[in-house]
């Protein structure tokens, strides 16, 4: 949710003023995005990229360039492309938008080029998940970070108390913080039964999270430098995509990593 978590109990009357327009949008796009995963194939390809591409656009402008709806087509059909081509054929246009990058940034070119590369990937690392593992599978990593984002935003506003890194995210609170963690776990719990898998997933779970929270803070560390308070305004009471994705990006690209490196999914004993 990036700079929206509360602070302390003395806050103006109006901390909840953006509530409303955040559960219209949030519930809106969580609609679309579930109906998308749910259905797969090449609905969820065209989902995740033009997310993918949206996000760069949003990344591209931030960082001042004359090209960013260029940049940003460009990463939605790489990823859409190496998504539907045969495996292992395509990879090499996951790395296309960020050298395309490299001429056409006039500032920070090695950290957009970077950004651009993992988002890329995210994007098409959500669809091979998706294809990998099933539509439930990706229900539960949008419902970890769903849960995350919601109990962090009322934790953090309800209780307060210490910031998590205030000269980033001011208003993120280690209440919020440690809330997120704890319905992530949950979130685990209850999709243990329904995925048949071991009780690790309740800390693979809580590993997303924290995943989730990094993408979030990484996208408000990049808006901060940028002198901007969002992504975008494509999304009432969010901001831009990137606002409402960052979490989703975190999350997706651990979970790649988590692949490689213990056994996914967990099997029941």
């Amino acid at each position: 949710m990036s700079d929206d978590e509360g602070s302390t109990a003395r806050q103006s009357p109006g901390r909840w003023s953006d509530l409303k327009p955040r559960l219209i949008s949030g519930g809106i796009i969580a609609l679309v995005g579930i109906t998308a995963v749910w259905l797969g194939g090449i609905l969820f390809a065209i989902f995740a990229s033009v997310v993918a591409g949206v996000i760069v656009w949003e990344l591209a402008r931030m960082h001042g360039t004359s090209v960013s709806l260029m940049l940003g087509g460009l990463a939605g059909v790489c990823c859409l492309l190496v998504s539907i081509i045969p495996e292992g054929y395509g990879l090499p246009l996951l790395m296309l938008p960020a050298f395309a990058s490299i001429g056409r940034m006039h500032r920070a070119r090695l950290s957009f080029a970077i950004f651009t590369a993992i988002i890329v990937l995210a994007g098409y690392g959500l669809v091979q998940l998706r294809e990998d593992f099933g539509a439930l599978w990706m229900v539960w990593l949008v419902m970890v970070v769903i849960a995350t984002d919601i109990f962090g935003y009322f934790g953090g506003r309800l209780i307060g108390g210490p910031k998590f890194w205030p000269r980033v995210s001011p208003k993120k609170t280690w209440a919020g913080i440690l809330c997120g963690w704890v319905s992530a776990g949950l979130v685990g719990l209850i999709f243990l039964p329904f995925l048949y898998v071991g009780p690790e997933i309740v800390s693979i779970s809580v590993a997303l999270s924290m995943a989730s929270q990094l993408g979030d803070v990484t996208e408000s560390a990049i808006k901060r430098k940028a002198g901007v308070k969002d992504s975008s305004h494509l999304i009432p009471g969010h901001g831009g995509f990137f606002d409402r994705f960052d979490g989703v990006l975190g999350a997706a690209v651990f979970l790649l990593l988590v692949e490689q490196i213990v056994d996914f999914p967990p099997i029941a004993v």
